[in-house]
C-alpha cells in the first residue's frame, strides 16, 4: 500500500474532507478518477490491489471505496465481501467498478454487500454524482465508519463531532490543529515530513511554509499536557504519534 503520505487532494478542501479510496489496477483509470475527485475536493487515495484495500481501509478509515471487479490476485467481489464482514470496515460504502455489463455479475457485486456500481466505460461527472449519492445515503442512515471516532492512548478524537479529549477532559483546538491531531494519530509509528503533512491536512500547493507546521505541532503539543510527547520529532524527518 502506497504511504498515507501520497494522499492527494485540492484546494477546495473547505467544501469536502470526505476521504475516497480508489481500487483499481489500471493507472488511467487511478488517475481519470483521482482527477474527478480532487476536482470537486475531496481527499483521494489511489492503489491496485484487493490485498492493498483491506489493509488500506482498516489503515485510512475511507467515508467510501470506489472498487474495481477485476483486479489481479484477490478480485472486487472478494474484497467487497470481506469488508462488509469485518466489524470496523462494514459500514463503509463501497462503488463497484465494472466492466461486466450482464445481469447476473452485477448481481453477485451487489450480493456481496456493495452500494452501487458503475460500469466501464464512465462518465467522470455520473461516478462523483454517484459518489456524493452514496455518501449522502450514509449520512443519512447514520451509516458512518465505525473508526469516526479515533482512540489512541488517552487521547480519543470525534471526527463528526470535532471534538478532542484528553484523559476525558475535552481540550480546545484550531481546525489546523484538529487536522494534523488527526492526521497523525490515524497513523501511529508513520513518519511524515512537514510537507506530506501540509499536503495531507491543505491538499497539494497549498501556500503554507513547512515553519507554520512546526508552530502548530508546538502548540498542540501545548494543548495535549502531558501527553504532549506521544507527537514525537524525528531529527531531520519530520513528525510522528508516538505508536501503541
Amino acid at each position: 500500500m502506497p504511504e498515507p503520505g501520497n494522499i492527494q487532494n485540492s484546494n477546495r478542501d473547505v467544501v469536502n474532507r470526505e476521504r475516497i479510496l480508489v481500487v483499481d489496477d489500471e493507472r488511467d483509470i487511478q488517475e481519470l478518477i483521482h482527477f474527478a475527485l480532487k476536482r470537486e475536493g475531496f481527499v483521494v487515495y489511489t492503489i491496485g490491489t484487493g490485498e492493498e484495500a483491506l489493509v488500506a481501509a482498516e489503515d485510512i478509515g475511507p467515508e467510501l471505496i470506489i472498487l474495481d471487479r477485476m483486479l489481479p490476485g484477490m478480485d472486487g467481489v472478494e474484497v467487497c465481501r470481506r469488508l462488509k464482514t469485518h466489524e470496523t470496515t462494514r459500514s463503509i460504502p463501497v462503488i463497484m467498478l465494472t466492466a461486466k455489463t450482464e445481469e447476473d455479475d452485477i448481481v453477485v457485486g451487489l450480493e456481496a454487500g456493495a452500494d452501487d456500481y458503475v460500469t466501464k466505460p464512465f462518465s467522470p461527472k455520473v461516478l462523483v454524482a454517484r459518489v456524493r449519492a452514496a455518501l449522502r445515503r450514509a449520512q443519512e442512515t447514520g451509516n458512518v465508519p465505525v473508526n469516526e471516532i479515533v482512540r489512541i492512548h488517552n487521547v480519543t478524537i470525534d471526527i463528526a463531532r470535532h471534538s478532542v479529549s484528553v484523559r476525558d477532559q475535552p481540550i480546545h483546538l484550531s481546525a489546523t490543529e484538529f487536522a494534523i491531531l488527526e492526521f497523525l494519530a490515524r497513523r501511529p509509528g508513520w513518519v511524515f515530513s512537514r510537507a506530506r503533512i501540509i499536503d495531507g491536512v491543505k491538499g497539494e500547493n497549498y501556500p503554507v511554509t513547512e515553519r507554520s507546521v512546526d508552530v502548530q505541532i508546538l502548540g498542540l503539543r501545548k494543548k495535549l499536557g502531558d501527553d504532549g510527547f506521544l507527537i514525537q520529532t524525528v531529527r531531520g524527518v519530520g513528525y510522528r504519534m508516538r505508536a501503541e
